[in-house]
């Protein structure tokens, strides 16, 4: 017995295909390499820019070390200065080219270490007379919001230890205005020397004013008058028609808290590190 077969024909079903689209001119493959490529670079940049500044802050620590024992410049040795010159190179290197940031100059700067004659003789003067003293040394910027100049303030502060309080006695205020002549170089002209906030000591206020007897008004006038003492001299041109004294200061190196400078014509070095605003 046969069983009859009957075959169906059934069409064929293709299988659907699934295009992808590529944005035109963008080749996935290529643009995804790019990406991460980028991105390394950017990590290495980065990397590179912490290092030189982590370079910078050793190279600054090294230069205050190397002037730490030197009594700010009194007792720096030839072989010492060699040394500080070369640490003060090394870190001027790192913004050498960039001009002066004005905002950033303004405020005041506490001196810890200089090779220029003028301001080392006030050490030597204070090492060998027992009645003189020489305290902190500032220069006082006034410049914000300028673009060419301002003022500058060299403050020493000194005393008599027999008659004025110790280190900050007496303070000597030279004032000069200063003009940016270029990128680096500002041109001081002085204008004016003072000697102000004079301090006495405990025993002259007695002998002024003896704390076991009433303070008579004109004794107060005189304690007074001590404390707000302020004499001016001014400095002028020895002819008419020049220039007032002054000088080429070079700034050869300025960043947030530390500041070197040059005296043009062999006037000495200056490394100044940033203090608290100083009032008068």
């Amino acid at each position: 017995m046969e069983i009859a077969c009957v075959t169906f024909s059934c069409p064929a079903f293709s299988t659907p295909r699934v295009c992808r689209i590529k944005p035109f001119g963008i080749n996935i493959n290529t643009d995804h390499r790019k990406r991460f490529s980028c991105r390394v670079a950017s990590r290495n940049t980065t990397a590179k820019v912490v290092d030189s500044e982590l370079d910078l802050e050793y190279k600054k620590h090294d230069l205050l070390r190397a002037v730490q024992e030197t009594q700010r410049g009194l007792t720096a040795t030839s072989d010492q200065r060699s040394v500080i010159e070369e640490a003060l190179v090394t870190v001027e290197g790192f913004n050498g080219g960039e001009a002066i940031d004005l905002t950033k100059l303004d405020g005041t700067w506490r001196l810890q270490y200089t090779s220029a004659p003028d301001v080392v003789v006030l050490f030597e003067a204070a090492s060998r007379f027992p009645f003189f003293q020489v305290g902190q040394i500032f220069q006082k910027f006034e410049c914000r919001d300028q673009s060419d100049g301002g003022i500058i303030r060299n403050v020493v502060q000194w005393s008599v230890p027999s008659l004025l309080e110790e280190q900050e006695g007496a303070t000597l205020v030279v004032t000069a205005k200063f003009d940016k002549v270029s990128s680096r170089n500002i041109y001081l002209q002085f204008e004016e020397i003072s000697v102000r906030n004079i301090n006495i000591n405990e025993q002259v206020q007695a002998l002024l004013a003896p704390a076991i007897l009433p303070r008579s008004f004109l004794s107060l006038q005189i304690l007074q008058f001590i404390r707000t003492f302020n004499a001016q001299i001014p400095v002028t041109a020895t002819s008419p028609g020049r220039r007032s004294v002054g000088g080429l200061y070079y700034l050869s190196y300025l960043d947030n808290n530390m500041l070197l400078g040059r005296s043009v014509g062999g006037g000495g070095v200056f490394v100044f590190t940033k203090s608290q605003p100083l009032e008068f």
